[in-house]
């Protein structure tokens, strides 16, 4: 139930339920004024009386539906519309950038991407590709946006999108957030990768009804995402997530962020390649058609091992009823995932107390760190709207 407090303004309930309304649109779609009304707990004459408002201003129209059912007057879907608001995504990885115009209710209305490289990775080179390519794309799709969403592989603060430390890319102290608001004009909203890829699981992938869950992915490193009680896990400064910097194996291989035997090192993507005899720096496209042409797992025993026992802790200490292996990781065999997450129940008191932590691969692939960067965008477009 949506019910605001009593006491509240007049005004203050209606922006309140408009925001409810928008947000439901935008994340689970269609629906009729009387599914609206039963979901958000309010009356059918506030619900048309907010439809109406939203539809005169452009922001949704009703239509008849494909396919009706039963005699009389058929119910109107309310549809959100795509171009009645729009943001940029920025996914920034540690090879390539990937961006995209992202509509109202999540469609993609276009994108780009393109590589990296060691110049290229420069924090001034990657603003200014993402300011031309931009314009371009705005320009050809004939949309403005409204605001801007950034996926960044490091640590950031979340309130002024200041990423302190992206050890894979080679950057510190960059005020990312901060200049390309300068540039594009626009509110920018940075975030962590690996946090935006388990919010985008969470709204629009494996996670939706979970109310406690984890987000893993394989990149160049490993970065996780938390969600619990149905809300984003943000630390301090927003500075949380880093859990493939958790040390698994003292004195191991050198970490990129100057440790010694991190998580990652074992189970990230040059751990990958060498599991399956590929150099380390094999390109990414070679990695994921080794792993699908893989005859016989059980060369992963080893990397299966490494990732089971990083997972069983990760389960001890968070209790998720779901882990969402991402990125890199849904290539990995299925009898793998199911075999490490047998793994993760038998070595972890957490796991067993709750039935079997279940551990599956994402169904939003690469795009997950992009539909994440729009979702946090869209957050106070919604209210704005």
């Amino acid at each position: 139930m949506t019910g605001p407090t009593s006491g509240t303004r007049p005004d203050e309930i209606r922006r309140h339920n408009r925001t409810a309304l928008l947000r439901r649109l935008h994340v689970d779609g269609p629906s009729t004024r009387a599914s609206l009304a039963a979901e958000l707990g309010l009356n059918r004459s506030t619900i048309k009386a907010l439809v109406d408002g939203l539809a005169e201003a452009g922001v949704v129209a009703e239509r008849v539906p494909a396919q009706r059912s039963g005699a009389g007057r058929p119910s109107l879907l309310v549809l959100p519309q795509p171009h009645a608001a729009v943001v940029i995504a920025i996914d920034v990885r540690v090879e390539q950038v990937a961006m995209g115009f992202v509509g109202l209710g999540g469609e993609i209305l276009g994108r780009d991407s393109w590589n990296l490289h060691h110049r290229t990775r420069d924090p001034g080179e990657v603003i200014t590709h993402i300011v031309e390519s931009a314009r371009l794309m705005a320009d050809d799709l004939d949309v403005t946006a409204v605001g801007v969403g950034v996926s960044v592989p490091g640590v950031v603060r979340r309130s002024d999108g200041q990423v302190h430390e992206a050890p894979n890319l080679h950057w510190s102290g960059v005020a990312l957030g901060k200049r390309l608001e300068a540039v594009l004009k626009l509110p920018v909203q940075v975030g962590n990768d690996a946090e935006l890829g388990a919010l985008a699981e969470h709204v629009r992938g494996a996670a939706q009804s979970s109310s406690d869950m984890v987000y893993i992915s394989a990149d160049v490193g490993v970065g996780g995402g938390v969600i619990l009680s149905g809300q984003p896990l943000r630390g301090a400064g927003g500075y949380v997530g880093e859990l493939g910097h958790m040390v698994v194996r003292p004195g191991g291989r050198r970490c990129y962020c100057g440790c010694e035997g991190c998580w990652e090192t074992e189970v990230g993507e040059p751990a990958l390649c060498r599991a399956l005899g590929l150099p380390d720096d094999a390109p990414r496209g070679a990695v994921v058609a080794a792993l699908r042409a893989l005859d016989d797992p059980s060369v992963l025993s080893e990397f299966a091992d490494w990732l089971a026992l990083g997972l069983a802790n990760i389960v001890n200490v968070l209790g998720p009823e779901l882990v969402v292996l991402g990125d890199l990781y849904t290539a990995l065999p299925a009898s793998l995932v199911d075999s490490v997450g047998t793994v993760v129940q038998q070595r972890s008191l957490v796991s067993r107390a709750v039935g079997g932590t279940q551990i599956v691969t994402s169904p939003l692939g690469r795009d997950a760190k992009l539909i994440g960067a729009a979702e946090l965008a869209f957050e106070p477009v919604l209210d704005a709207l």
